[in-house]
C-alpha cells in the first residue's frame, strides 16, 4: 500500500480521536502520521499499489467512527445510571489476522473504542487478550470484533 494512503488513513483516525478539525491539529496530526509511517516503513512496500483498496480502507475508517460513537454512548449510559451493574473482565480473542501490521491495527482499534482495551497478544500471535468493561456476553463481543474490525482489516490490507 502506498505511504500516502496510509498517511491519509492515519490522519483521518487522528481527526476522529481528537475531534478537532483545525488547521493546527491537522498539521500536528500529519506530523504524527509521518512519524508513524517512519516507524512502520519496513512493513509498507511502496512498489505495491492498492488504489483499488481505497474504498475498503474508507469503509474501515467509517466503521471505526461508527463504533467509536456507539461505544462512547454506551459507556456514557452505563456511567450515568444510578446503579453501576457491570461485569468487567478479560477474554481471549482468537485472531484471524496474521501480519504484525494487521494485529497491531486491530489491537489499536479495539483500544481506541471506549469500553474495551487490548491487553496482550500471545507469543504465537494467535490470541489477543481484551479487557472489556462489560463481559456479560463475551461471545457477542467476539462476534462483533470478527464481523466488524477484523473482517474490514482483512478486506483492506490482504493481498
Amino acid at each position: 500500500m502506498s505511504r500516502f494512503v496510509i498517511g491519509l488513513l492515519f490522519l483521518v483516525v487522528w481527526f476522529a480521536i481528537t475531534g478537532s478539525f483545525t488547521v493546527a491539529n491537522g498539521l500536528f496530526g500529519a506530523g504524527v502520521a509521518a512519524l508513524s509511517l517512519f516507524l512502520i516503513r519496513h512493513q509498507v512496500r511502496e512498489s505495491e499499489t492498492y488504489w483499488g483498496r481505497i474504498p475498503a480502507i474508507v469503509s474501515l475508517a467509517l466503521l471505526f467512527i461508527k463504533e467509536l460513537a456507539l461505544s462512547a454512548w454506551a459507556v456514557a449510559m452505563l456511567v450515568i445510571r444510578p446503579r453501576l451493574a457491570l461485569t468487567p473482565g478479560i477474554f481471549a480473542y482468537p485472531l484471524t489476522v496474521k501480519s504484525d501490521f494487521e494485529i497491531t491495527l486491530l489491537a489499536n482499534l479495539i483500544t481506541l473504542t471506549p469500553g474495551t482495551l487490548s491487553v496482550d497478544v500471545s507469543p504465537d500471535r494467535a490470541t489477543l487478550y481484551v479487557h472489556a468493561l462489560d463481559c456479560s456476553d463475551v461471545e457477542a463481543t467476539k462476534r462483533s470484533i470478527a464481523e466488524g474490525f477484523e473482517r474490514k482489516i482483512m478486506e483492506a490490507f490482504r493481498k
